[in-house]
């Protein structure tokens, strides 16, 4: 059978997506944050303290700007972050954490880190701390190769 032996980098990838957002969102829910879905996951993965700007999410997420205008309105609604003014510019926008947001994202970072814990201690901390380090190196190669074929800057 195709990619079940011998998966393929895009396989392995979203296996590993699939599973950490089935865990991930799991938790979440069981501590309150029922009303998240993984697709919002493009946007809170990727929030600031401080706030941030809506092209910079789209950037580092890799999701189109309107994805992301979506996913911020869907997540305002949901009273998980605001827009802001920001003041290095006032006719551009931060979309900063709310209080919910600030906790969510809190509880987000302690499960994740959870996870990464449990990998390291079954491989080894240098085993773990090099597979990331070379699953950061391909995941950014891949980015730049897919910008380059096809002329897009937001991947």
């Amino acid at each position: 059978m195709r990619n079940v032996a011998d998966p393929d980098l895009g396989v392995l990838a979203g296996r590993l997506l699939f599973a950490v957002q089935t865990e991930l969102f799991s938790r979440l829910r069981d501590l309150g944050f029922d009303d998240l879905k993984p697709r919002h996951g493009a946007v809170l993965a990727y929030l600031q303290p401080q706030g941030i700007r809506a092209t910079e999410l789209a950037r580092v997420s890799g999701q189109h700007k309107q994805v992301i205008g979506t996913l911020i309105d869907e997540l305002t609604a949901l009273d998980y972050v605001e827009r802001q003014s920001d003041p290095a510019d006032r006719r551009a926008k931060l979309v900063c954490p709310t209080e919910r947001g600030r906790a969510q994202m809190a509880a987000a970072d302690k499960i994740m880190a959870e996870m990464q814990e449990r990998h390291a201690q079954r491989l080894g901390g240098n085993v773990y701390a090099e597979f990331k380090r070379l699953f950061v190196d391909v995941v950014e190669q891949q980015r730049r190769d897919a910008s380059t074929v096809t002329g897009d800057r937001a991947t």
